[in-house]
């Protein structure tokens, strides 16, 4: 499937008739920056005829009446830190970008309902600030957190490193506001927990990587902030060792693990190779790591007392081999910064095929074994860097390329190993996406591994929304010929 589509180029006149609805807080042609056409990886490099820059509601409503009326495509775009290209308006289209950057207002922080309402375009980082300055939580944490917007979050339903817990942007979201295709605005910021007055509607908007609508504001869950805090790396042989040391810390520590995280010595390696002030703080080398975080709500000597416990048992039984405790917050801090650099680490290294995917958590050492094989069989020499969540069963499994390899030669095999590991992922009863999305990147491969009624399915919500087409064409779905 091709990017051809039929939505209108809009004039010149017509470009000026949408930069007049943001009062001029737009670029248009050349002055556009690459900022908002590339994204993260360098993989898509879009091209429009501007960038709109709303300041509220009432602009976005404007834009899309307009875009409605006149058949122009529009890609709602928030932080520009997605992998899938979701946010990047298409190479050689007319597609009209508009970023929510400038609607960046926390409206409200409620710490007795435990809610905070805010625009989407308000920084993740901003959003935990504002709830820590209540005495209160908001847990979803990424990498990207100082730059992704909450608009984009929702969209993608991200999860990040706290999901064990806390669950991701759908379980974070009470209510949402949306711009629709047509510049209706639905007011849907309730910010009750039970309310079963028919169909679901914030489900559909989250995770529908702006196909549907433009969300523009949420009400978003904040938790009371952990008394006791603790943070530990673990030492281990083998990914089975790590799965068994997960289920006993599941069955100690309850709702207080609130991330188990899965590293290999070589994302270890390329993090202290790369990125300043990562070291290794034990002093034995072990093939693979977890991080484990315990929050306590009860007190810091409850949260001890458990860490303690697991570790102890897991030393004595032969479950970890090493481990140490983090015994100041600036410790806990570099131990997550080395799990948090394992991303960017891997850049230097050369080109990096990934996969953003997840399996049931017994099928993790099963599905990496299968998929270590395939891929070094394919390459020889690739240097695998699989490394995730292992709580919930989401695992990045990165290639990046042999030592002294063609980097293009490698990154044009991408489909070719997308293939191999997205095929082990299926039979193990998993999924191709885990929390990046689909965008650009995995939509042909959506439309083959969801067949029949869910794709159907999915086809009917997208007219039943946008009729014309116009928003965010070619993400997501294949378009309809």
């Amino acid at each position: 499937m091709t990017n051809d589509l039929t939505n209108t180029v809009p004039s010149p006149d017509l470009v000026q008739r949408f930069v007049d609805l943001v009062g001029g807080h737009a670029e248009v042609g050349a002055d556009v920056e690459d900022r908002y056409l590339v994204e993260t990886r360098g993989l898509y490099r879009g091209t429009t005829p501007a960038v709109l820059k709303p300041g509220s509601v009432a602009e976005v409503s404007a834009i899309l009446t307009l875009a409605s009326e006149t058949g122009v495509a529009i890609v709602p775009q928030a932080g520009n830190t997605g992998h899938v290209a979701g946010q990047i308006p298409r190479t050689g289209a007319a597609d009209m970008l508009l970023s929510l950057e400038r609607m960046n207002r926390i409206r409200d922080v409620d710490p007795v309902g435990n809610v905070i309402v805010a625009d989407a375009g308000c920084i993740l980082a901003d959003i935990q600030a504002a709830a820590d300055r209540v005495d209160r939580l908001f847990p979803l944490s990424l990498g990207s957190e100082g730059s992704c917007r909450i608009g984009g979050n929702l969209s993608t339903n991200a999860g990040g490193t706290a999901v064990l817990a806390y669950g991701n942007m759908r379980q974070l979201c009470l209510g949402l506001e949306v711009v629709l295709p047509t510049g209706e605005i639905w007011d849907g910021l309730r910010r009750l927990k039970k309310d079963n007055t028919g169909y679901d509607l914030r489900d559909l908007f989250i995770g529908a990587e702006g196909t549907l609508g433009v969300i523009t504001g949420a009400v978003l869950r904040l938790f009371p902030k952990p008394l006791g805090h603790e943070v530990a790396l673990v030492g281990l042989r083998t990914v089975e060792a790590a799965l068994a040391l997960f289920e006993r810390a599941s069955t100690l520590c309850g709702q207080t693990l609130t991330g188990f995280e899965l590293m290999p010595r070589i994302g270890i390696a390329f993090s202290m190779r790369n990125i300043p002030g990562v070291t290794d703080p034990m002093a034995t080398v072990h093939p693979w790591y977890v991080l484990i975080d315990i929050s306590s709500a009860d007190s810091a000597e409850s949260a001890q007392r458990t860490m303690e416990t697991l570790l102890s048992g897991a030393l004595e039984d032969g479950l970890a081999d090493d481990a140490i405790v983090a015994s100041s917050e600036a410790q806990r801090k570099a131990l997550w910064h080395m799990r948090e650099s394992l991303s960017l680490a891997q850049r230097p290294e050369g080109g990096s095929i990934k996969h953003d995917v997840s399996v049931p958590i017994a099928s993790i050492p099963a599905f990496m074994a299968e998929a270590d094989a395939a891929v070094m069989a394919a390459i020889p020499g690739a240097r695998i860097c699989s490394f995730g969540h292992m709580g919930d069963g989401n695992i990045h499994y990165n290639i990046s390329q042999p030592v002294g390899a063609d980097k293009q030669a490698f990154l044009g095999r991408w489909r070719e190993m997308n293939a191999i590991v997205h095929g082990i992922v299926l039979a193990h009863s998993g999924s191709i996406s885990a929390e990046h999305g689909i965008g650009q990147l995995k939509r042909d491969e959506l439309a083959e591994v969801r067949h029949g009624i869910e794709i159907e399915l999915m086809q009917r919500i997208k007219h039943a929304f946008d009729p014309a087409g116009i928003m965010n064409p070619g993400k997501v779905l294949q378009i309809r010929p």
